[in-house]
């Protein structure tokens, strides 16, 4: 009895001996290399699968070795999603204890104002932050919608422009359009609202949009809204050519007298009052100017060519500026 014990101890302290050597020569032994490689850890990926990551992108030896070390230490409990520029040569306490301590990398990408759903989701493709069609879907989808507070047909309006921060493996398509709305949120709640609003949201956030593509001119935009204001008091047709634009399915860039008449729900020559939603995604600037439009005489404006436009009181005077910069155009000046 007492040798079998002799000989199960030595077998076992030899069995201990070799994995401990074993998993030993693991710790130490880094992948060879001077260089720095770039690694995407998604969201939600477990140890295994970064490991997987880190065995393909070569940093590490993909290797079962890796995920007891992760279990052993705290370092390992902790691994973050995002994109990390990872060095090469490290040993694999070395690479935890890194991508523990390091900052992914972040980018920043601007959505102007004025754009519409479908050129916010080609910006967002680009580098393959989004699937335009998820993306576009989503923003079409009622009971996303409403879980963000929005009751409209679409998110046109509500994708707030501005530079957004990303990180590579935390976004997703959901993530990033609840963030641009919750934007418009804080945006549209931190505003100065007069008490006697006559519109509700929803007709104030589309005035703005087609206020934001009549002018990109800071000085007239409490104008033009002014304008828009008069006419809508008055009973008169908008006649915005960016909202006939917008309802046309294929428009060549050269708007005509046959699209002018054309029946669409967003044609402001044909209907009365508001098109039925946002035309695009206004600024700060744009919701400022019709919560507090200027108090004009105005019912009519005309491109001056300079990216400034001539305002009028009658019709009349309207069609002579019209005449004016139509021609001022037409000749080059």
């Amino acid at each position: 009895m007492r040798t079998f014990l002799f000989r199960a101890f030595v077998l076992f302290l030899c069995v201990g001996v070799n994995a401990g050597a074993w998993f030993g020569l693991y710790l130490v032994m880094p992948v060879p290399g001077n260089d720095e490689v770039t690694v995407v850890i998604p969201k939600g990926a477990g140890v295994r699968r970064i490991k997987e990551i880190l065995g393909e992108q070569g940093v590490i030896r993909d290797d079962v070795r890796f995920l007891l070390l992760a279990r052993l230490v705290k370092e390992g409990k902790r691994l973050r999603a995002g994109e990390f520029q990872v060095p090469l040569g490290l040993t694999p306490l070395q690479v935890l204890r890194f991508l523990d301590s390091a900052r992914p990398v972040r980018y920043r990408v601007m959505v102007p104002e004025g754009r519409t759903m479908d050129q916010i989701a080609e910006i967002f493709a680009r580098d393959h932050w989004v699937d335009p069609e998820n993306f576009l879907q989503l923003c079409r989808d009622k009971i996303f919608l409403q879980s963000l507070g929005i009751t409209a047909e679409t998110l046109e309006g509500y994708l707030f422009p501005e530079t957004y921060t990303l990180v590579r493996g935390e976004v997703d398509e959901e993530s990033l359009i609840t963030t641009m709305v919750n934007r418009f949120m804080t945006v549209w709640n931190g505003l100065d609202k007069p008490e006697d609003l006559q519109l509700e949201r929803h007709q104030l956030v589309t005035l703005a949009s087609i206020v934001e593509k009549e002018t990109a001119s800071a000085g007239e935009r409490a104008v033009i809204a002014g304008v828009f204001y008069n006419r809508l008091q008055k009973g008169v047709r908008l006649q915005s050519d960016p909202t006939t634009i917008y309802g046309l399915k294929h428009f060549n860039g050269n708007l005509t007298r046959a699209d002018l008449k054309k029946e669409t729900p967003y044609n402001t020559y044909v209907i009365a009052g508001l098109p039925p939603g946002p035309i695009c995604n206004a600024g700060r600037a744009a919701l400022e100017a019709v919560l507090h439009p200027d108090e004009v005489p105005y019912y009519y404006f005309v491109s001056k060519n300079d990216g400034s436009h001539f305002f009028s009181t009658t019709l009349k005077e309207h069609n002579r500026a019209v005449n004016k910069y139509q021609k001022s155009r037409r000749q080059g000046k």
